[in-house]
């Protein structure tokens, strides 16, 4: 588990492809690397990578074929920046929101302009996570957690202040980038427990969730 506030700003060493799976090398830069040992997790750009190598300032971790599917990985390159945060221990301070490191999928920037100092883009999820993006909730880009300014259809703003874009591969983001997306944790068990729900009051409907069963299970007002 992790909370989206990033320790450091690493880079990928190096790219070995085995199959459809790939042993990533990552320069970990500033990260505190002491208490770190091999199996513990760090996430990569927002993805939980097992270390099975370790150096003094770096580490190594293999990533699944399905991993890649789902994740920017499979078009970085060799020197990249990502984004590196360990696992929270018992007395982590919950910074952000609950992360897992389960890359849902690729977004794409569609827009960046200042607003001030302050960086704003808009962005487009893979088609299917759009309902789990809602206004002023939790969501994770490349391992940061963010609140979400703004949903227009499926598309959704985010609004960066100076220090988070300084800290973060957020600073070099531009229009046509991709980057991983993990929804909001909390969403996507919400309705799968109103799906349940839906399918034992009504079995013959089917599981969908509706405006309805929302308003009766108290979710709404």
């Amino acid at each position: 588990m992790f909370t989206g506030i990033i320790e450091a700003v690493g880079s990928l060493r190096k790219i070995e492809r085995r199959g459809d799976d790939i042993r990533l090398t990552v320069a970990s830069g500033k990260l505190d690397l002491s208490d770190v040992k091999l199996g513990d997790s760090i996430a990569t750009n927002g993805v939980c990578l097992t270390v099975v190598e370790q150096m003094a300032d770096g580490y190594v971790a293999d990533i699944s074929a399905e991993t890649v599917a789902l994740t920017g990985f499979a078009h970085y390159q060799v020197g990249q920046k990502v984004n590196l945060e360990k696992a929270v221990t018992p007395t982590t301070r919950l910074g952000g929101h609950m992360v897992s490191g389960h890359v849902d999928g690729v977004a794409s920037v569609d827009d960046r302009q200042y607003r001030g100092k302050a960086i704003e883009f808009w962005l487009t999820p893979p088609k299917g996570l759009a309902r789990y993006i809602a206004h002023k909730g939790s969501i994770t880009i490349d391992g940061v957690s963010l609140t979400v300014n703004e949903v227009d259809g499926e598309r959704f703003r985010l609004t960066i202040v100076p220090h988070t874009a300084s800290e973060t591969t957020l600073i070099d983001l531009k229009a046509g980038d991709r980057v991983n997306i993990e929804v909001d944790l909390i969403a996507r068990h919400l309705e799968r427990l109103l799906s349940f729900q839906a399918a034992e009051e009504n079995p013959a409907k089917g599981s969908e969730v509706t405006m309805d069963l929302l308003a009766r299970s108290g979710f709404l007002r």
